[in-house]
């Protein structure tokens, strides 16, 4: 049972994430004007790798029995959460807007319950089923821009569809952290899933580059400042807030405040870019965050101290 000053730090760690991850798809719809997305997301991690690599030495050098171990699980982390999650947004943003993808983002939740059910054999109860039933309206209002006309004859955004994928590769990299959370060190195993992350992406880039001759990227102060913002703040310091706040809180009581990203995204975008917000974006956001809230409002009932923490790793 957790104690209420370790649900609040939780709860701040994970506003705090989504805020930085909210302003990394605006920050993202811009660089991809600057770099191709396997690229942006190679020069991603390589900057976090650097930045963390000094203050590694001595914990990675504790935990590298631990790590060795589990390598196979740092794998499959490397490539759900770290090449593959931001890899595909990156695409996905060269053919939607950071609003609607962070819109269609905000189906995480979801997906990360009915994973659990898979992966840490969680029972799926009515009220989580209808919220999921919700939401996925709440999504194909999204993607089709509210036409029954466009959903039939299916012209939808494919940047839509790539952002559900992303979210697919995310559910599954936050459902396996909860599960190897009491085993795996946090820091030494996000740090060594960057690594190799980093050997994925290589080359996949040199492919993007020279077979699908992707555009040459342009540095200049604005994109190196972006390369900055998505090398640091997007993924240590989103990435670190998230996993400590998912290892107090629990991955299903934590998707619930990935409803805090496209508020965000959407406050970013109007702010600093020329991105507009559509009726059927505020309509199909607002039906899926209701679906969340249906499918995780047991979850809210924060000062209930009698009951345990629900969430089995």
């Amino acid at each position: 049972m957790l104690d209420e000053r370790n649900k609040t730090n939780g709860f701040l760690l994970l506003i705090l994430a989504n805020m930085i991850w909210g302003g990394n798809f605006v920050i993202g719809r811009i660089g991809v004007d600057y770099f191709p997305p396997v690229l942006f997301s190679l020069m991603r991690w390589i900057i976090a790798f650097l930045l963390l690599s000094p203050f590694m030495t001595k914990q990675l050098k504790n935990d590298w029995n631990i790590i060795r171990k589990h390598k196979r699980i740092l794998l499959l982390l490397a490539v759900t959460g770290i090449a593959g999650y931001n890899t595909i947004i990156y695409v996905a943003l060269q053919y939607t807007t950071s609003i609607n993808a962070s819109v269609v983002n905000s189906t995480t939740p979801l997906f990360i319950a009915i994973l659990a059910v898979f992966l840490l054999r969680e029972k799926l109860l009515a009220h989580h089923a209808s919220g999921i039933i919700l939401s996925v309206f709440g999504i194909l209002f999204v993607i089709s821009k509210g036409s029954v006309e466009v959903f039939l004859s299916w012209k939808i955004n494919a940047g839509d569809f790539y952002v559900l994928g992303a979210v697919f590769m995310w559910a599954l990299y936050s459902v396996i952290g909860k599960k190897y959370a009491d085993v795996l060190p946090l820091v030494s195993s996000f740090y060594v899933s960057v690594f190799l992350g980093i050997f994925l992406l290589a080359p996949l880039s040199l492919i993007e580059y020279f077979w699908l001759e992707a555009a040459k990227p342009v540095f200049t102060l604005p994109s190196i400042g972006i390369l900055l913002y998505v090398g640091f703040l997007a993924s240590i310091m989103a990435f670190l807030s998230w996993n400590f706040g998912v290892h107090i809180i629990g991955a299903a009581k934590a998707g619930v405040f990935l409803n805090l990203l496209p508020v965000f995204a959407i406050i970013f975008a109007l702010c600093f870019t020329q991105e507009k917000l559509y009726l059927y974006q505020i309509i199909g956001g607002g039906i899926v965050i209701l679906g969340v809230f249906i499918s995780s409002r047991k979850s809210l009932r924060l000062k209930s101290y009698s009951q345990e923490d629900t969430f089995s790793a």
